[in-house]
C-alpha cells in the first residue's frame, strides 16, 4: 500500500499541475469544516427542542468550537512552521474525524460541547495551514485565483450544509450530520499523505515558545468565555469579572514574553505590514457582522415563521450559493486590480444586506427573505478572496504558517464575538421590549424577538460600514508582494 501511494505521489509531483492537486487537497479540509459548521447551525433548533436547552447554553455548541480554534490556531501555525505543514495537516484530519464521530453519539448537551472542542483541535490543525499551503505553492499572479477557488469551496460547503443538514435532520436525526465527516475525513487524510509536499522542519534550531503559547491560550479562553457569557451570567458576576481579569493579565504576560524570546509564537512585527494589519482588522469586523445573522436566522425562520428544518436549509443556501459564484470572479479580479475596491465594495454590500434583513417581520414570506441573503452572499464573495490574498501575499515565506494561523485566528475570534454579541444584544433588547409584561402572550414573544432581531441587524450594519471605511486604507499593497 505504501509503495502504491509513493508511486502515485511521485507521478503527481512530476505533473505541471501539481500545485492544483495541492489546492484540491486543501479544499477537502475547507469543505469539511464549512460543511460541518453550516450543518450545525441548521440543527440547533432541533437539538434545543430535544434536550430543552436554552439559547444561552445552546450557543456553546458553536462557541466552544470557535473558542478552541481561536486559542489554538497560532499554536498549530507555529508548530507547523517548525515540524512541517504536511505532518500537522494530515493529523488534523484524523482528530477532526474522531471528534465528529463522538459528537454523533453524544448523550447530552455538555458531552456534545466537549466533543465539539475535540473537533476544533483537529480543525485548528487544518485551518492554520490551509492558506500557507496555497501561498507557498502558487505564484503571486495566481494566488488571488487560487484563494478565490478556495472561497468557492467555502461557499459550496456552506451551500451543501444547510440543504443536506435539513434533509438529514428531517429524515433521520441531528446526529447524522456529524457522521458524514467520516468518509470525507478519511479521504482528506489519504490525500494529504500522498499529495502534500514533504516539507522539511526548520533546521536552524528554532524553539517553540511554550510560555507564550500557555499565556496566549489561557488569555484567549478567559476573555472570549467572559464575552460570551457576560449577558446571561451578569457582567458584574464573579466568574465574568474573574475571566476578564485573568484573560487581560495573561495576554499582557504574553506580549511581555514575546519581547524577550527570539522565536515567538506570534510574530507581532507582521502587524507593521500595513496590508496585513488592515486586512486582519477588516476581516475581524466582517465576521462579527456576518455571524450575528448566521446565529439568529435559523431561529427566526424556525421559531417565528414556523419553517421546517428542510425549508430552513433550503432558504439559507441563498447566501453561500451567491458567494460560490462571486468568490472566484472576485479573486481573479484582485490579481489584476488589487484588493481595495473589491473589499470595500463587498463590505458596503454586506451592510446593505444587513439593513434589508432589519426590515423583516413576523409575517415575511419566503421570497421577501431571499434578497437579504443574496446581498450578504455578494458582499462576502467580493470581500473574502481579495482580503485573504492581500493579507497572505505581503508576508515573508518563512512566516506563512504563523501568518495563516493569525488570519484564521482573527476570523474565528470574529465569529465568536459575532455570536456572543448577537445573543447578548438580542436577549437584552427582548427583555427591554417585554419589560412590565409578567406573562407575555405568544404574539408578544415573537414580536419582541423580531424587534430585537432588527436591533442586532442594524448594529451589525454599522460594524460593516466601519470595516468598509478601514478597508480604504490598504496603502502599501502590490500584487507582486
Amino acid at each position: 500500500m505504501d509503495q502504491v501511494g509513493n508511486t502515485i505521489a511521485l507521478g503527481l509531483k512530476n505533473s505541471p499541475r501539481y500545485r492544483w492537486f495541492i489546492l484540491a487537497t486543501v479544499s477537502i479540509a475547507t469543505f469539511m469544516s464549512t460543511l460541518d459548521s453550516s450543518i450545525v447551525n441548521v440543527a440547533l433548533p432541533t437539538i434545543s427542542s430535544e434536550w430543552h436547552a436554552n439559547l444561552s447554553t445552546l450557543q456553546w455548541v458553536v462557541t466552544a468550537y470557535l473558542l478552541t480554534i481561536s486559542s489554538l490556531l497560532p499554536v498549530f501555525g507555529r508548530i507547523a512552521d517548525l515540524l512541517g505543514r504536511r505532518r500537522v495537516y494530515s493529523w488534523g484530519f484524523l482528530v477532526f474525524t474522531l471528534g465528529s464521530i463522538l459528537c454523533g453519539v453524544a448523550p447530552n448537551i455538555w458531552f456534545l460541547i466537549g466533543m465539539r472542542i475535540l473537533q476544533a483541535i483537529g480543525a485548528s490543525m487544518l485551518m492554520a495551514n490551509s492558506a500557507a499551503l496555497i501561498i507557498a505553492n502558487f505564484s503571486p499572479k495566481e494566488r488571488g485565483r487560487a484563494l478565490g477557488l478556495t472561497g468557492t469551496v467555502v461557499a459550496l460547503g456552506s451551500l451543501t450544509g444547510p440543504a443536506l443538514g435539513g434533509v438529514l435532520v428531517g429524515l433521520l436525526n441531528w446526529r447524522s450530520i456529524f457522521y458524514i465527516n467520516l468518509p470525507i475525513g478519511i479521504l482528506g487524510y489519504l490525500a494529504a499523505r500522498i499529495i502534500l509536499p514533504h516539507d522539511q522542519p526548520h533546521q536552524n534550531k528554532e524553539t517553540f515558545d511554550f510560555v507564550g503559547a500557555l499565556f496566549f491560550t489561557l488569555g484567549m479562553i478567559s476573555l472570549l468565555f467572559s464575552i460570551s457569557n457576560g449577558q446571561s451570567w451578569g457582567w458584574r458576576s464573579s466568574p465574568i469579572l474573574g475571566g476578564l481579569f485573568v484573560g487581560t493579565l495573561s495576554l499582557a504576560f504574553f506580549f511581555h514574553t514575546k519581547l524577550r524570546v527570539s522565536n515567538p509564537m506570534i510574530d507581532l512585527s507582521l502587524f507593521r505590514i500595513r496590508p496585513f494589519f488592515i486586512g486582519n482588522i477588516t476581516g475581524l469586523l466582517s465576521f462579527v457582522a456576518m455571524f450575528a445573522n448566521v446565529m439568529l436566522m435559523p431561529f427566526y425562520l424556525q421559531h417565528i415563521l414556523n419553517y421546517s428544518p428542510a425549508q430552513v436549509g433550503l432558504l439559507m443556501t441563498a447566501f453561500p450559493l451567491t458567494m460560490a459564484i462571486i468568490s472566484p470572479i472576485s479573486g481573479h479580479a484582485s490579481d489584476r486590480i488589487g484588493p481595495i475596491a473589491l473589499t470595500t465594495s463587498g463590505l458596503l454590500v454586506t451592510a446593505i444586506g444587513l439593513y434589508y434583513l432589519s426590515t423583516l417581520t413576523i409575517t415575511s414570506l419566503f421570497w421577501q427573505i431571499v434578497p437579504g441573503l443574496l446581498l450578504m452572499g455578494i458582499g462576502s464573495g467580493l470581500f473574502q478572496s481579495p482580503n485573504n490574498s492581500s493579507v497572505m501575499s505581503c508576508v515573508p515565506p518563512n512566516k506563512l504558517g504563523v501568518a495563516g494561523g493569525i488570519s484564521a485566528l482573527v476570523r474565528n475570534v470574529g465569529m465568536v464575538i459575532g455570536i456572543a454579541f448577537s445573543v447578548s444584544l438580542l436577549q437584552n433588547r427582548e427583555a427591554a421590549l417585554l419589560i412590565g409584561v409578567d406573562n407575555p402572550t405568544p404574539l408578544q414573544q415573537v414580536t419582541a424577538f423580531v424587534g430585537a432581531y432588527h436591533t442586532v441587524m442594524l448594529a451589525s450594519m454599522s460594524i460593516a460600514l466601519i470595516a468598509a471605511l478601514i478597508s480604504l486604507n490598504r496603502k502599501g499593497y502590490t500584487s507582486e508582494s
